[in-house]
């Protein structure tokens, strides 16, 4: 089994514990696949509503990307309201953008309900970093105020950004004031918790490897095997080949993460006086925070091969110093990488395969609120409400050309070329 990678997140986790590997035959009414935020939270609704729930992680709870992900929660999708209405129509629109803000308010209900302790912090911001990226973000704020008559967004100008963050680097931004940060794996610790003090069972060092499809879906691990009534895939940028048609709809792109040394009180509030999030508007996006201890959390840099690079530090590092030169002089405690998954759409695929049969993935940046919302979304559907999963399944999330093999190449083309726009004025 492999244990949580060392981290900053790793090494403050809360809430760890054994459980114990798969072993023999099993049988319940809910199957999930995948111990992050989409499993944890299924598991928890489900659960909590009286289900037989059985959840297989290949490795630890929260292992994946849930358990390594810059904690950012914020309302929005990548896809814009406009487009969205474009392909699905207003009504549908409007529910996905409603997901959105009901994301949020759920991560800090269920935070609140099951007494979460995860570094809840207030405030995430989105910044210009070119002065045109300023002028769309204005009309961004423009359109959710006026159109969508949303009120929990705001422009900032620079100096407003400024003042916020001590740098003159940024051009404006738009204030989620709603938004806010979390120590992600204590998240997704809690929840796992939480599910199983309502009768879940968990099992750790549990891949699968074969599933049966059909009227009681069968899934196989390497000692056991649980048989099932609806079955669903939460695996993100770890399900591999165990789901091939689901496999096709999503991109693995791996993201890295620095954690500094503790700096001076005075530093910190010089540079993040409220302690926000904050994330630019670079294709490679930049995002930071400064953790409870006064850790600078910086993201930044993506790879898409397989393999991590050597000197995760010097790769993210090069990108906090061009914002804050002085934090140069600070030592990194800790550097690491995982892997999540993008769609073509940049919209998550949330769907049915079967009508016994779900997946839940490719949040493509957005995963703590809508991972989280996922599942829930899979827990009313087993119950019968199906308007949100509709709404997503009417979005088209078309499969990656070249399949799961040779869909490599052409992204790595189109992402090298939008990063170099990154370094253009």
């Amino acid at each position: 089994m492999n244990k949580h990678e060392p981290s900053y997140y790793e090494a403050t986790a809360k809430n760890v514990r054994d459980r114990p590997q798969l072993v023999g035959d099993h049988s319940a009414d809910i199957c999930i696949i995948g111990g992050g935020f989409t499993g944890a939270s299924a598991a928890l609704h489900l659960a909590e509503a009286g289900y037989q729930v059985i959840l297989l992680e290949a490795n630890e709870i929260g292992w994946g990307a849930s358990g390594r992900n810059g904690g950012q929660i914020c309302q929005g999708h990548n896809m814009g309201h406009v487009d969205m209405v474009s392909k699905v129509g207003k009504e549908t629109a409007d529910l996905l953008w409603q997901t959105s803000i009901d994301s949020v308010t759920m991560v800090k209900d269920l935070i609140t309900k099951y007494q979460i302790d995860c570094d809840l912090t207030a405030g995430v911001l989105h910044v210009a970093s070119k002065s045109r990226h300023a002028d769309e973000i204005k009309e961004e704020v423009h359109y959710k105020r006026s159109i969508l008559q949303y009120e929990g967004v705001d422009f900032l100008d620079a100096k407003a950004v400024s003042d916020k963050l001590g740098t003159d680097r940024y051009y404006g931004g738009e204030w989620y004031k709603e938004g806010a940060h979390i120590h992600p794996l204590n998240f997704a610790l809690g929840l796992a918790k939480a599910a199983e003090a309502y009768g879940a069972k968990l099992y750790d060092n549990s891949a699968v490897l074969e599933y049966l499809d059909g009227k009681n879906p069968e899934v196989m691990t390497a000692k056991g095997r649980v048989k099932c009534r609806y079955l669903l895939f939460a695996c993100n940028g770890y399900l591999g080949h165990l789901n091939g048609p689901a496999a096709r709809k999503i991109m693995p792109i791996n993201n890295f993460i620095i954690a500094t040394e503790p700096l001076p009180e005075a530093v910190a509030d010089r540079i993040n006086p409220d302690r926000i999030a904050v994330a630019d508007s670079k294709f490679v996006v930049n995002y930071y925070r400064l953790s409870r201890d006064r850790r600078m959390l910086w993201g930044g840099g993506e790879n898409y091969s397989q393999r991590f690079p050597k000197d995760i530090a010097g790769f993210v590092k090069k990108h906090m110093v061009a914002t804050y030169p002085e934090l140069g002089d600070y030592h990194i405690d800790y550097a690491w990488g995982g892997t999540l998954a993008i769609t073509l759409n940049r919209m998550p695929h949330i769907a049915r395969q079967q009508e016994n049969i779900f997946v839940a993935h490719g949040y493509s940046g957005h995963g703590v609120a809508m991972a989280t919302y996922a599942g829930a979304i899979f827990a009313k559907a087993v119950q019968g409400s199906l308007e949100e999963i509709d709404a997503f399944e009417k979005l088209p999330t078309r499969d990656f050309p070249g399949g799961t093999l040779l869909r490599w190449p052409g992204l790595v083309a189109g992402m090298l070329y939008y990063s170099m726009l990154d370094r253009l004025p």
